[in-house]
Formats: structure tokens, C-alpha cells, sequence
């Protein structure tokens, strides 16, 4: 398992590593999802690497494993690029990412790729089948039982505009999923632009806690604090939502803020500007 002291430094230093890995990997691609798996790198580095998340590259099936579901199965690319630094597959299949007979599929696909839990990409299931997992890991309800083994869902704010989240947040509430931690990468942004003009969320955390649910709100990118609510929120007896205020395209100056990059790959030019970018926040990183 994971150790469980958090490393600040050892989270920031793989979530610049990530952030590399994914524009290479969509530029290679030609297609893919920048922007959202660039605000979440932080927090998927965090779980992975800063002993939130307990999980094993070399027993990815240890029945005493956490498990972690990408509902915004459209930012494949940043799970793939923690994935591979885990070690749980090797580094030279990132640039196979949708291309044919690769284990890298546009959407995450647990039948092909090792340390892959669910398949997701609809968006709007995930929650749904956290919870599922969550009460299966716990026993069920009647009567509850307590369990160390946990349930991580990232959703994207744009994906709340989906009526099965809610009715997952109704159900985790109602059986007392306590295992149960959702976060939210709460970017501003969707494919057609801001949230607040494509369907406005509201306050999200305000809605969750109408729903019976335990809530947090931290910055996305500050990764001490990351891993100090992360922490708190698996010490909670949840269900427990973490909404983690974030910069879509966070890392590339072109990308940040711009939902111009929810789904499209950088041109040669941008890529070798990016890649520069974060190539220096690597080196800093590692000072």
C-alpha cells in the first residue's frame, strides 16, 4: 500500500511530470482532452502519490485496494499519465493514446488497461457506481459496517448538470455510504463554455450538503492543502464532497482559462511551447 505521509514536494514534482505527459500524449494523439485533465493533475496526483489513495502497481487486484473512478472519462489522459508513473504499465505506451490496438483508449476501458477500476466516459455514472462499489466494499447497510477501503469519484462541474449525479448523491446520503469521497474539479468550463452560461451550478457545495453530504471546498492546485482535506475526507464518515476549485488548462498559458481546450490537440507550434512551459515547471519542481 501507499505510505501514508503526504510529500507536498513528491505531489508537486509528479503532477509537472503529468501535466508533461498529457500534452505529449494528445499532441501524438492528434485528438484528446487537454484542458480538464490539466485542472485535475494535482488532485489525481495527490491520491496517487501522496498515500490518500491506497493502491499497489505490483497487486493491482488486492481486495484491500482503494478504488478510483474517473467519471469524466474524457480526461483519460491524466489518469493514463498516473497510471504509468505508478508503474502500473510502461512509460512507452503514452504516446499510443487513441491510436489502434492500444491499450490507451480515448475513454478509460477497465477491460484493457492495468489499474483501470471502471470503464467511464458517459458522463454523469460515475458517482452511481461509486456508490455501488462503496457499499459493496463496506458490506452493505443493514446494519452498516465500517470499512477502511474507500471509493474515489472525479467529476467534472460541467458533469453535475446531469440529473444521475443527484440521484447517486440521494442514494449514497440515504445508505449511508461513508466510504464514499467525491471530488469535484471545479473549472468554470465545459465544451460550450462557462458553466454559468451553459447551466449555471449554483453552489455546489451548498447543493451536496442539501443532499446529506459531508462537504469541503479547497484549491485544486494547492497541493498541501490537497492533501490535507483529501486526508480529513477519508478520515470522515462521508459521504464526503470535495470541491476542488480549479483552472482548466492549468500549467500552459495559451490553455488556462480557455474552453477552446476541453477537446482538441495543440499544433506543433503549441506543443513545443507547452512542452517548454512545462518543462520548466518540472525543473522547478525537482529544486
Amino acid at each position: 500500500m501507499t505510505d501514508s505521509t503526504f510529500d507536498a514536494g513528491l505531489v508537486a514534482a509528479k503532477a509537472a511530470r503529468m501535466r508533461y505527459d498529457i500534452v505529449e500524449m494528445v499532441a501524438e494523439a492528434g485528438s484528446g482532452h487537454p484542458g480538464g485533465s490539466l485542472s485535475a493533475a494535482d488532485i489525481v496526483a495527490a491520491l496517487y502519490f501522496g498515500g490518500i489513495l491506497h493502491h499497489d502497481p505490483l497487486k493491482p487486484k488486492d481486495p484491500d485496494r482503494d478504488r478510483f473512478v474517473l467519471s469524466k472519462g474524457h480526461a483519460a489522459p491524466v489518469l493514463y499519465a498516473a497510471l504509468a508513473e505508478a508503474g502500473y504499465f510502461g512509460r512507452d505506451h503514452l504516446k499510443t493514446l487513441r491510436k489502434l490496438g492500444s491499450i490507451l483508449q480515448g475513454h478509460p476501458d477497465s477491460k484493457k488497461t492495468p489499474g483501470v477500476e471502471v470503464s467511464t466516459g458517459s458522463l454523469g455514472q460515475g458517482l452511481s457506481i461509486g456508490a455501488g462499489l462503496a457499499l459493496g466494499l463496506r458490506g452493505g447497510d443493514d446494519p452498516p459496517h465500517p470499512s477502511d477501503r474507500h471509493v474515489f469519484v472525479l467529476l467534472g462541474d460541467g458533469e453535475l448538470q446531469e440529473g444521475q449525479v443527484w440521484e447517486a448523491a440521494m442514494f449514497a446520503a440515504h445508505h449511508n455510504a461513508t466510504n464514499l469521497v467525491a471530488i469535484i474539479d471545479d473549472n468554470g468550463l465545459q465544451i460550450d463554455g462557462a458553466c454559468t452560461d451553459v447551466m449555471c451550478l449554483g453552489e455546489i457545495a451548498r447543493k451536496f450538503e442539501s443532499f446529506g453530504w459531508k462537504t469541503v471546498e479547497v484549491d485544486g492546485h494547492d497541493v498541501e492543502a490537497l492533501g490535507r482535506v483529501l486526508t480529513e475526507a477519508r478520515e470522515l464518515q462521508g459521504p464526503v464532497a470535495v470541491v476542488a476549485h480549479t483552472i482548466k488548462g492549468r500549467g500552459v498559458t495559451f490553455m488556462e482559462g480557455n474552453a477552446g481546450w476541453h477537446g482538441k490537440a495543440p499544433s506543433a507550434e503549441e506543443t513545443a511551447q507547452a512542452l517548454e512551459e512545462l518543462g520548466a515547471l518540472i525543473e522547478g519542481s525537482a529544486s
